[in-house]
């Protein structure tokens, strides 16, 4: 594990912090990266192999994923150490021990993550008065129910279809964790003509190359159960999604699911990144020279923190829902662009635009 100087660059982190309350059963960290551009916005991850070096890249990526949205917001992660399938009553208490340990954290705003919802943010609210992705209920935009994170992943698909040889009616879609992204990805891309050929989640691979009902598929997983028991189509074991044929593949789960290992298994030629940081930098690199396309995380995937700095700024389920679709648009179309002119691999031109606006907002702190 590296230690926080480490980990430090001339952006951040602005702030490291290890909570540990053995007494509620808690173990977290929390890194706030830089709040130059604002207070700032990062998901609440709960998982039981999470680390500080994790917890410290997803916090650069929320840095720059703000950065590049014009968002009045810095970059930040927590990650909490437990299973999120814990019973209900302990995990209320895992989340509340949690919010109460970042009361005086001002400058962090959680929000759902891998493991967290909406509820998990309504006890984060209840105990410090600060979180997005609420319910609605209590004045929230519910990110999962609408999709937020998934229509900006298909709105970037729409765009990247100009710099590949990829269209999206016809393609061949294969999701990588069909959880609220992948299932929100594949929802609003087979709306656009798109057929969702393979999804896999942690019990298994599902493949039919006719098309899978993603209606059909969805209700499955929301009543508890794995890709793997929807009953037709082919089940294979859970890491093949990487290999199976496809056009456009969306990673939608966990980081460095791709790898200079399996990479090369990959057929599709276009990957748009659902998840945060789901490839290592070889592995990008390895698919640019091959010529498959890559929308860098986040870019792709900025719906969902757009949307929750709308809901933290008082604005409505439709603004979130507009500033989402114009947002990914313009942002996956100047990075692409860039990276055509300049022949950079995407993460490269994204990571040079977020960085120019990050600095700039450095210069105009005492204190950043």
């Amino acid at each position: 594990m590296s230690s926080p100087s480490e980990l430090a660059d001339d952006l951040g982190p602005y702030q490291v912090v290890h909570i540990h309350r053995p007494n509620a059963g808690l173990k977290a960290i929390v890194v706030v990266d830089n709040v130059a551009c604002g207070p700032a916005i990062g998901g609440t991850r709960m998982a039981p192999d999470v680390t500080l070096d994790e917890c410290a890249r997803l916090a650069r990526a929320m840095t720059f994923k703000n950065a590049a949205a014009g968002l009045p917001h810095g970059g930040a992660k927590s990650v909490i150490f437990g299973d999120p399938r814990m019973p209900a009553a302990d995990k209320q208490n895992v989340i509340r021990a949690f919010a109460s340990a970042i009361a005086d954290l001002k400058d962090y705003i959680p929000g759902p993550d891998m493991g967290t919802n909406e509820q998990a943010m309504a006890w984060v609210y209840d105990e410090t008065g600060r979180a997005v992705g609420l319910p609605r209920e209590i004045g929230g935009i519910p990110l999962d129910e609408i999709g937020a994170t998934g229509l900006g992943v298909a709105i970037a698909t729409e765009v990247a279809q100009e710099f590949c040889d990829v269209d999206i009616k016809g393609a061949a879609v294969a999701v990588q964790g069909f959880g609220a992204v992948g299932e929100h990805a594949a929802r609003f891309l087979t709306g656009k003509g798109a057929r969702l050929v393979a999804a896999a989640d942690s019990k298994g691979t599902l493949l039919d190359a006719g098309g899978i009902d993603v209606e059909a598929l969805a209700e499955l997983k929301h009543a508890g159960k794995s890709v793997a028991e929807f009953g037709s189509g082919k089940v294979l074991e859970r890491d093949a999604i990487v290999g199976v044929d496809c056009d456009i593949w969306i990673p939608a789960a966990r980081p460095d699911v791709l790898t200079v290992d399996n990479v090369g298994d990959l057929k599709a030629r276009l990957v748009i990144q659902g998840a945060n940081i789901p490839a290592t930098a070889q592995a990008e690199q390895m698919m640019h020279e091959r010529g498959v396309l890559v929308v860098p995380d986040f870019i792709a995937n900025a719906g969902g923190v757009i949307c929750g700095s709308v809901e933290y700024h008082g604005g409505s389920e439709l603004a979130a829902l507009d500033a989402v679709t114009d947002k990914v648009k313009r942002n996956t179309h100047a990075v692409l662009s860039k990276a055509q002119a300049d022949n950079l691999v995407p993460r490269r031109a994204a990571e040079d635009l977020a960085r120019e606006r990050v600095r700039k907002a450095m210069t105009m702190r005492r204190w950043s």
